[in-house]
């Protein structure tokens, strides 16, 4: 198992396993009922500066997945979302945005991913 990215829009599905919102804001227009989230990590999310710089254009996608992955260092919330799957649980990152190949949650999958693989190796030396 491991981690999985879905717009929070997007009916749930069983093969979802645990939902974790990763947007700083609330989505808007959906309840929590409707939002079906089981976390919500906002600390995770892009700061509220870069989210402003990105405005989601796809030509800036690529500056903003490097701050990002920078402001992601050290961060005791990206060990937190690592650590929902040890158990090989399935994860699925939410995110409100409506493009489904520029977001922060394409970007967070990719550094959990990097992250475990690291975490991994060096727990058995």
């Amino acid at each position: 198992m491991g981690f999985d990215v879905k717009r929070v829009y997007e009916a749930p599905s069983d093969d979802d396993g645990l939902r974790v919102l990763v947007d700083r804001l609330w989505p808007r227009g959906l309840s929590k009922a409707d939002a079906h989230v089981d976390r919500w990590i906002k600390e995770v999310a892009p700061s509220s500066d870069l989210r402003t710089w990105f405005g989601h254009d796809p030509a800036r996608f690529d500056e903003f997945a490097r701050r990002y992955r920078e402001e992601l260092r050290g961060s005791a919330e990206l060990a937190e979302l690592a650590a929902l799957a040890d158990d090989g649980r399935q994860v699925t990152l939410l995110y409100g945005a409506r493009d489904e190949q520029h977001n922060q949650a394409v970007v967070l999958r990719d550094v959990v991913a990097s992250y475990r693989e690291v975490e991994g190796s060096g727990s058995g030396a």
